[in-house]
């Protein structure tokens, strides 16, 4: 009890002092970070465009950004690379100009939307002729499989606003490590209004609520219609009563009865099945890694393999997965685990 007191107050005295005092810093500071741009002068754009966000202290881009971007580019849309990183390498400026329509350098300040509201603000988006901008960031390791499918199933007679994955956490909200919004969102004043307002705020859990959680608030307010690509309901009801049952029948043989493996992913089956029955919602990119790519879901967060915050279970068969159901090769994912793993294994 006490130590519920105790995480409400810290809770309120982070909303009522720091947090206006963060984004005091990031009015002073201004939204427009470009640190430089390429190339010079008027920037050609076609109808459908994506806001590619990138993050690397060093300066150099993985390959796997570098092919996420080639995939955006073979699904028809130009490509415009945004990097937090402050600077680029020679060689890695080299590798954006060759796939990017235009790259911008800025200061590591403002996370993802601050780096996407400075973009849009120096290209002067939406123009007239904009009909698509796809808000995208290297945080998944990925497209496992082409992304010409999930593309493909952005129709914005059904919906304004997409994303590929949708939550319930905190509110309902499209997850925004890849947003997609149409004509009627980019001629909205719920999206003039929204990105208006976006400040460089230094605080990454206030960017979380206020924008990548109030993005699609704003939308929705706006009369917007949001939608996911892989529906929440969906996912969760491909974990089945059957599926508990077929794992407690293997767990009468003397395999299912010691097999660590076997234990995992039961556990994390009935950790979403009780997320189910107490109506307590789940993150979809981790809790249901596996549902997402069973459905032809392009990839894996960074973050589950990396870190994996929330504990999830049943994550350690990923390889398995990618290579002996999807017929994908999980290699490149490795290659970057390598640099990035502190004492564990993929």
């Amino acid at each position: 009890m006490i130590k519920r007191q105790l995480l409400l107050l810290r809770s309120y005295l982070k909303w009522q002092f720091l947090v206006p005092a963060a984004r005091m810093v990031a009015i002073a500071r201004g939204p427009r970070q470009i640190a430089l741009a390429w190339p010079q002068g008027e920037i050609k754009l076609g109808p459908k465009i994506a806001l590619f966000m990138h993050f690397d202290g060093r300066g150099l881009i993985r390959e796997q950004v570098l092919h996420y971007i080639a995939e955006l580019k073979a699904g028809g849309r130009d490509v415009v690379f945004i990097t937090n990183s402050g600077k680029l390498k020679p060689t890695a400026l080299q590798a954006a100009q060759a796939l990017c329509a235009a790259v911008i350098v800025r200061k590591n300040i403002g996370y993802d939307f601050g780096a996407w509201r400075d973009a849009l603000d120096y290209l002067g988006l939406p123009r007239t002729e904009t009909q698509e901008v796809i808000l995208a960031n290297d945080s998944v390791f990925g497209p496992i499989i082409p992304l010409g499918d999930a593309l493909r199933r952005l129709n914005y007679e059904k919906a304004d606003v997409w994303g590929l994955t949708e939550s319930w956490q905190l509110r309902y909200h499209l997850q925004s490590y890849f947003l997609a919004f149409g004509p009627t969102a980019l001629r909205s004043e719920a999206f003039k209004t929204f990105w208006a307002s976006v400040v460089p705020v230094p605080m990454k859990t206030y960017i979380v609520r206020e924008y990548e959680v109030g993005v699609t608030q704003a939308m929705l307010r706006g009369g917007l219609r949001c939608a996911a690509v892989w529906k929440y309901e969906d996912l969760m009801r491909m974990v089945s009563r059957a599926d508990v049952e077929k794992l407690i029948e293997e767990e009468e043989t003397e395999l299912g009865k010691q097999d660590p493996m076997h234990i995992t992913r039961k556990l994390q089956i009935l950790r979403i099945r009780d997320g189910v029955a107490r109506r307590m919602a789940l993150n979809p990119t981790s809790d249901l890694w596996r549902q997402l790519l069973l459905s032809g879901f392009p990839f894996l967060k960074r973050e589950l393999l990396r870190d994996n915050p929330t504990r999830v279970e049943d994550v350690g068969d990923w390889v398995e997965v990618v290579r002996d159901t999807l017929g994908a090769d999980p290699e490149p994912i490795l290659i970057d685990l390598r640099q990035m793993l502190k004492g564990g294994a993929p």
